[in-house]
């Protein structure tokens, strides 16, 4: 998911560190001036004890977050990827969410799913993120240099209230 040679925001800066934790992921992600970005909250949740004599079927972690995006696969990733040494329980969860996060942004700016590149170069914060990013088939901007439009001409109101100087 996340290949070594891709430039990161999330985990470019946090290289040098043996542990990957959600406290260094929420200070990373302060990075990004979000204006809705204050839903991110990591529901810790601790198995008390070991197997119950009733035997409950297993939670995913995304459900006891509360999130769309799979906990588990990102967790896997962050392990396979080396980015550290060690990953916390918290990191996975939190980094789900920011990406569930974008992928909503997104969504909700393109409102069309032929839109994406439109949307994200016209909305501010997302072009800044996503800035040298290319967006396959995201065709291009719809822009017209000021040189080749037509030239306004000079007869417009000025005309109809002068007089003629022709006799």
């Amino acid at each position: 998911m996340f290949p070594a040679n891709v430039c990161n925001p999330f985990l470019t800066l946090s290289l040098n560190q043996k542990n990957i934790s959600a406290r260094l992921l929420s200070s990373l992600s302060d990075n990004f001036q979000f204006q809705n970005f204050q839903f991110l909250q990591i529901r810790s949740t601790t198995k008390g004890g070991r197997d119950k004599p009733n035997a409950t079927k297993s939670v995913s972690r995304s459900s006891k977050a509360g999130l769309q995006f799979p906990v588990g696969r990102i967790a896997r990733f962050l392990k396979a990827g080396k980015y550290a040494e060690r990953v916390g329980a918290g990191a996975p969860v939190y980094l789900s969410a920011v990406l569930e996060y974008l992928a909503a942004e997104v969504g909700n700016a393109a409102r069309d799913n032929k839109k994406i590149q439109l949307a994200v170069r016209n909305d501010e914060e997302l072009s800044k993120l996503l800035g040298a990013v290319t967006i396959a088939n995201g065709g291009v901007l719809p822009n017209i240099h000021q040189t080749l439009l037509p030239k306004k001409s000079g007869k417009g109101k000025a005309e109809i209230g002068s007089a003629s100087q022709e006799f």
